[in-house]
């Protein structure tokens, strides 16, 4: 499912126009990109938790000269799927 059928979905279920679906999820994307920038987590009870995880620095190659070069540290965003959602898909 693409974002636009998402926004069609809603607005078809909740009976509202496509305009305001599109600024629901458009908000409800921007909120979660925002917690997981400031730093925090955010869990959507039987869905699943968004957090942050951190990537150790180590040691890469430049794909066109073999050459060796240092990848910093980097947080990296990391989805972790609830007990329900594990259990809808593994029917």
């Amino acid at each position: 499912m693409t974002k636009i059928g998402l926004i069609n979905k809603l607005a078809k279920e909740a009976g509202i126009t496509v305009a305001e679906a599109r600024i629901v999820v458009n908000t409800f994307f921007s909120s979660i990109t925002e917690a997981l920038s400031n730093g925090d987590k955010v869990e959507l009870r039987g869905f699943g938790t968004f957090a942050n995880h951190m990537k150790k620095a180590r040691i890469g190659r430049n794909p066109k000269t073999g050459d060796k070069v240092t990848i910093p540290n980097k947080r990296v965003p990391h989805f972790k799927p609830g007990r329900k959602l594990k259990d809808y898909i593994d029917l």
